[in-house]
């Protein structure tokens, strides 16, 4: 399974609902076994500050690239990018089911 993981700070807290709205439409993609949205209610005093986390699970790379290649993805970065002023996404290989 492929694990994919992405933190998003939004540039102006003003626009924070607009951004996580953005990032919701991910939760209807059939491409996942699971997709969640979350916003960050407990803040690492080490690290940069995020707003948001996306996390979703896939069967493999081919379904994370199909999830990339639908449009619910485009419409969610048409609206989230010109909003967000960090973005930093992970993929890894999971051996839990």
């Amino acid at each position: 399974m492929l694990r994919h993981i992405v933190f998003f700070r939004a540039k102006d807290p003003a626009n924070a609902e607009a951004v996580y709205e953005g990032l919701k439409m991910l939760t209807r993609t059939p491409h996942a076994r699971f997709m969640e949205v979350g916003r960050v209610s407990v803040r690492d005093t080490i690290s940069e500050p995020v707003d948001f986390v996306v996390y979703g699970e896939f069967d493999d790379a081919a379904a994370l690239a199909a999830f990339k290649a639908e449009p619910l993805y485009q419409q969610s970065i048409e609206v989230v990018r010109p909003l967000r002023d960090l973005r930093i996404a992970a993929d890894f290989e999971s051996e839990q089911p």
